[in-house]
């Protein structure tokens, strides 16, 4: 089959490579489409700790089992089209014991540890497959991952019935996590990003106020931030936005020794709330639902996939800021 290799940080091929077959519990999967994540260009940076090399990268993908391993529960059949939670959790260790399988100690993931969906197949564990119900295709359904993320974010951040949120960052998370406030009963939403044509999305999504800048936000204070963007200045100028008692939820992914300069002071006096929300734990299942229902719309965040031949180019687009959500269909 084809797929996309990384030898090393920055060396990118297309390579003809053994096709997967389905292990014990497994089930093996034409992948249909597989969106491109800051975490990928993380990984093809060499700045994600847990990536070896060579490997396949793509977490957030669907696609149609071809073929069962042994083991596999029978409400799974071929033909079905799944989306896969790409979360790998080794289930013994006192973290995974005491129900945070995302901070795993033996943390792994497909397309981030082990090969991943930017190919034409790949074999996953049966457990991690979710049907797909009719109406939702493989492109929506590659969104259930990202989606999981934001849920899980969410959560982390506890009731945001009647609260007032700025929202940095209006790409793909930020978009996802705006849909959800809105969905959860926030009141007053405010969206920072540089990008016109983003903030334009933004508001037929609900954002009150789109700005470019938290400058231009005029002094105006918030409950809750969230930075979805994992850039540091941009975190530090949400932070200056908080009353006190607010609370910031650090959702975008920033590369590991990147720091970011707060007061310790003004968290103690003002009661800040600081969390973090890292990947997925129990929300796929939640997401496909919230996609089923059109609770949330992917629609305004999408453009029509591209050729795995082409993932160089998507890859450069994400990196220019254009577009919001790109997805490669490996077939």
């Amino acid at each position: 089959m084809r797929a996309i290799v990384l030898d090393q940080p920055g060396s990118v091929r297309i390579a003809q490579v053994p096709d997967p077959a389905p292990g014990r519990g497994q089930v093996l999967v034409r992948v249909e489409c597989c969106g491109i994540c800051g975490t990928d260009l993380h990984i093809l940076d060499g700045e994600f700790p847990p990536t070896p090399y060579p490997i396949t990268p793509g977490h957030e993908f669907a696609g149609q089992i071809v073929a069962r391993g042994t083991d596999v529960e029978p409400d799974l059949k071929e033909g079905d089209r799944v989306a896969v939670d790409p979360s790998l959790y080794c289930g013994w260790c006192r973290r995974c014991r005491a129900g945070h399988g995302n901070l795993c100690e033996n943390w792994a993931a497909i397309g981030d540890t082990i090969n991943g969906a930017f190919a034409e197949f790949v074999a996953v564990p049966a457990v991690n497959a979710h049907r797909l119900p009719d109406q939702i295709d493989g492109q929506y359904g590659a969104m259930a991952e990202p989606l999981a993320c934001a849920v899980h974010g969410l959560r982390r951040l506890g009731s945001v019935i009647g609260e007032s949120v700025v929202i940095t960052g209006a790409g793909t998370m930020g978009l996802l996590l705006l849909q959800l406030l809105v969905r959860a009963g926030a009141d007053r939403i405010a969206v920072i990003d540089p990008i016109a044509a983003r903030l334009d999305v933004a508001r037929t999504l609900g954002a009150e106020e789109t700005v470019t800048s938290a400058a231009d936000l005029d002094g105006a204070r918030f409950a809750i931030a969230v930075d979805a963007t994992g850039v540091p200045a941009a975190i530090e100028s949400i932070l200056d936005l908080l009353d006190p008692g607010g609370r910031l939820l650090v959702f975008g992914v920033a590369p590991a020794q990147a720091r970011v300069a707060v007061s310790p002071f003004r968290i103690y006096n003002d009661e800040l709330t600081i969390v973090g929300s890292m990947a997925i734990l129990r929300s796929f299942g939640q997401a496909v639902d919230l996609l089923a229902s059109g609770a949330v719309d992917p629609g305004p965040l999408l453009r029509e996939p591209l050729p795995l031949e082409a993932f160089a180019e998507a890859v450069s687009q994400v990196r220019a800021g254009n577009g919001i959500k790109w997805h490669i269909s490996p077939g």
